[in-house]
């Protein structure tokens, strides 16, 4: 298996997982010609993709997919709640092409299960992507809830939200409302508490993605830090941890 994390943060988001020869793209937030060369950097093509899911909405998600569809024949899934507000946007996305997930699909050799997640959008899901070994992305979630730490549970690759330093953010420059959005529990997680849902996994990652960090009120040495300081004080023996980037690829 091989998780790509092409673009992760505000200003758009895009996952590639390979395995068991299956390709499946999460999410399209940035550009076609983005997405094309870090796909063939990793010897693949936008024409040898074999699904496309999407998590929601929000444009740092799917600004990108309209373009892509040009360029792929993949299917797209999401639920249904996402894709009427995609339509309702003004997406001009083609109909045939959308499919709707209520709960899994097989990709080839693949099943890919959707999870629900509080976030504010029309119905934010996230995805674990099983078959020989198994990946989950969980990202854009105020709180863990149940449904989201089973999907965690056992995963080999987890991609997981570490958006914010709590500090940074009650000091940075964002007005209130907007900080008070992103702190509710249909916003983001901060850093120390990704460390904590990841603590108190019974069976860990192999390996640990951080995403979605905020360019404003996050660093990627400062997430890093957090989380390992946190799993050190729970007694969690040291996690393979990476940090995914806003401009750079990053593979786990």
């Amino acid at each position: 298996m091989r998780v790509s994390v092409l673009a992760s943060g505000s200003k758009g988001n895009a996952i590639f997982v390979e395995m068991d020869g299956a390709r499946v793209l999460i999410d399209a937030g940035v550009g076609v010609r983005r997405v094309g060369r870090a796909l063939s950097s990793l010897s693949a093509s936008l024409d040898s993709l074999d699904a496309i899911f999407i998590t929601h909405e929000h444009s740092d998600h799917v600004a990108g997919l309209r373009t892509l569809l040009r360029h792929t024949d993949a299917p797209v899934y999401s639920r249904p709640g996402t894709l009427r507000a995609m339509a309702e946007s003004g997406g001009d996305l083609p109909a045939e092409r959308l499919f709707a997930i209520h709960d899994a699909v097989e990709v080839g050799p693949l099943r890919v299960s959707s999870f629900d997640i509080p976030h504010d959008a029309a119905d934010p899901v996230g995805y674990e992507i099983t078959g020989s070994c198994k990946c989950t992305v969980a990202t854009d979630l105020g709180f863990v809830t149940d449904e989201v730490r089973t999907a965690m549970e056992g995963a080999d690759v987890l991609v997981f939200e570490a958006n914010h330093d709590l500090a940074m953010l009650r000091k940075g420059p964002y007005p209130w409302p907007l900080k008070q959005r992103i702190l509710g529990n249909r916003g983001h997680l901060a850093n120390d508490e990704a460390g904590r849902a990841i603590a108190r996994l019974r069976k860990r990652p192999q390996k640990i993605v951080l995403a979605h960090l905020s360019e404003t009120n996050n660093r990627p040495a400062i997430a890093e830090e957090t989380v390992s300081q946190v799993l050190a004080e729970s007694g969690v023996p040291a996690l393979s941890l990476a940090v995914a980037l806003q401009d750079e690829m990053v593979t786990a």
